[in-house]
């Protein structure tokens, strides 16, 4: 029985030791080989002087190095830490001295980056350079307070104590996700929550070994992670992949043969904006979606693109990990669901006051089960606000289950099937009507005019809020008609969801640390707009 996160590779290992588990654009690594590695390492950091639960943040693209990393600190009894190299130095030492990092796993040039910032995080102990590289003697001077040791060190470690006893109830990650106001919060996983969440997709995306998962997403993303976590429970080989360019992505999965690949929508647009070989069809078994609502027309490319391949549809938040998915057997019925609770969960949708909402009544959904986090790191009240009590449970039980509270409006139909709203924070009040972002661009999009968008609300003295929506005109076309575009839109909705103001934007709209679309900044960047309007203005 695996219970814990680096039990997933010593199982594997077991199982078939000769079996790829990891490649990346450097190199290929056996199961064995990986689980070697990942011993040596954990070895080395209880060697040099590792507490049980201690932070180990890992700064760095995708690399087998980078993973050893991860897992080694699993099994040291750590608590990983993952950080995305998108991030600014700034910010990379506000996560560290939130979450009291003891040791950081980065490369040498991000180090050198690093080390301006690294004085202010006072329980840093000990960093480790992930590449080859020599470390410069100016970099090891600025180090003051930590000691630097290379990668090969740190394996080379020959002391084998014994390691601390971990049990799945034990922290094992926290992942750190944008807030709407402030600095990110760290979601703090269990190894229960990490090993049930992997087994659970597993068996819904009916993975085996001779998958081949493309790891494109952050691995401080929790469905970036869990391409690692899945790949692992099954035997699975995991390509790990550094999107940069759309058309490179495109040329990976053919050459390395892909299986399964997951994504967010921008990936997914920017990806059938290209021409796909014919290879990647013959073997791209599935794709899944989470992190934003699929456009309907992306959706039908991606279905052209590779007809034989499964779609599935999900919906998560990192306080949950996943929380539902979609049969692929009911695209074709219902394109727009988010389907229903994954194995393992419950998934409801309940009012204010916690009783459950009627047929196509829109509500919170809130998700019980295995999967729910353990709140967040050092902060009492948003976790008090988020994690509570279970509705309708036994009132009798002493210490009360407790669900995740998503902060999303979903509605159930007939069926059971869910769909997704809006975020409660991101919901548009306009002319006395509650209106969805995500609907608005769904209608937006079917326009044919444009190949993203982002829709918001932003305050008028009039109208509550005022619906702006900010596009990227659809490929191919240099079509910038704000006219023809509102013209096309009222097709497709209806006079109180039209925009007031359209900004269009050449280049793709900007995005936040993990691949989705950046609406805080966007928002704060129109939030003045209808200050002053003139007299007599009608959006």
């Amino acid at each position: 029985m695996i219970t814990l996160l680096s039990g997933l590779t010593h199982a594997a290992t077991n199982r078939t030791p000769a079996e790829e588990a990891l490649r990346d654009g450097k190199g290929v690594c056996t199961y064995e080989e990986f689980e070697d590695r990942v011993d040596r390492f954990a070895h080395g950091l209880a060697a040099a002087g590792l507490d049980r639960s201690a932070r180990v943040a890992v700064y760095a693209e995708k690399s087998i190095e980078a993973v050893v990393a991860l897992f080694g600190a699993s099994r040291a009894g750590g608590v990983v830490v993952p950080v995305n190299p998108l991030l600014r130095p700034e910010q990379v030492a506000y996560i560290l001295r939130d979450c009291n990092v003891a040791v950081l796993a980065t490369t040498t040039p991000r180090l050198a980056g690093l080390v301006p910032v690294l004085p202010s995080c006072p329980d840093l102990r000990l960093v480790v350079s992930l590449d080859s590289r020599p470390i410069p003697a100016q970099v090891q001077a600025q180090a003051t307070g930590f000691g630097v040791e290379p990668m090969d060190a740190v394996l080379a470690n020959d002391i084998r104590s014994s390691l601390p006893r971990v049990v799945d109830a034990d922290m094992a990650a926290i992942l750190y996700t944008s807030g709407s106001t402030g600095n990110p919060k760290g979601v703090v996983l269990s190894h229960r929550n990490l090993v049930a969440g992997a087994e659970s997709v597993a068996s819904y995306l009916e993975n085996t070994a001779q998958d081949r998962i493309m790891a494109a997403l952050p691995l401080s993303f929790d469905y970036g992670l869990s391409q690692i976590t899945t790949a692992f429970l099954v035997g699975a080989t995991v390509v790990l992949h550094n999107h940069l360019l759309p058309a490179e992505t495109v040329r990976v999965m053919a050459r390395e043969r892909i299986t399964g690949l997951a994504g967010v929508p921008p990936l997914w647009m920017q990806l059938t904006a290209l021409e796909w070989p014919e290879a990647i069809g013959e073997h791209l078994r599935y794709f899944t979606n989470s992190g934003g609502a699929m456009p309907t027309h992306t959706l039908a490319l991606l279905r052209e693109r590779a007809p034989r391949a499964l779609p599935y549809l999900m919906y998560g938040l990192t306080e949950a990990f996943r929380s539902t998915y979609l049969p692929p057997s009911e695209i074709d019925r219902r394109p727009t669901s988010i389907g229903k609770a994954i194995p393992n969960a419950e998934v409801m949708v309940v009012r204010e006051d916690g009783t459950e909402c009627d047929v196509d009544e829109p509500g919170e959904l809130v998700h019980r089960g295995a999967l729910v986090s353990m709140g967040y790191w050092n902060d009492e009240a948003r976790t008090r606000e988020r994690f509570r009590p279970t509705p309708g449970r036994q009132a009798g039980l002493m210490l009360p289950e407790h669900a995740v509270w998503s902060g999303d409006t979903v509605r159930r139909d007939a069926e059971g099937f869910l769909y997704f709203v809006g975020r409660r924070d991101e919901m548009i009040k306009t002319s006395g009507y509650r209106v969805s972002p995500t609907e608005i661009e769904e209608g937006v999009f079917r326009t044919g005019l444009v190949a993203e968008v982002a829709a918001f609300g932003v305050p008028h003295p009039m109208l509550g809020q005022a619906v702006v929506i900010v596009v990227k005109p659809a490929e191919k076309r240099s079509d910038t008609d704000t006219a023809k575009l509102l013209a096309a839109c009222k097709s497709h909705l209806p006079m109180y969801m039209l925009p007031a103001h359209v900004e269009w934007f050449e280049a793709a709209l900007p995005r936040n640390a993990n691949g989705k679309i950046d609406r805080k900044t966007l928002v704060t960047a129109h939030r003045h707009r209808f200050d002053d309007p003139p007299a007599g203005h009608r959006p």
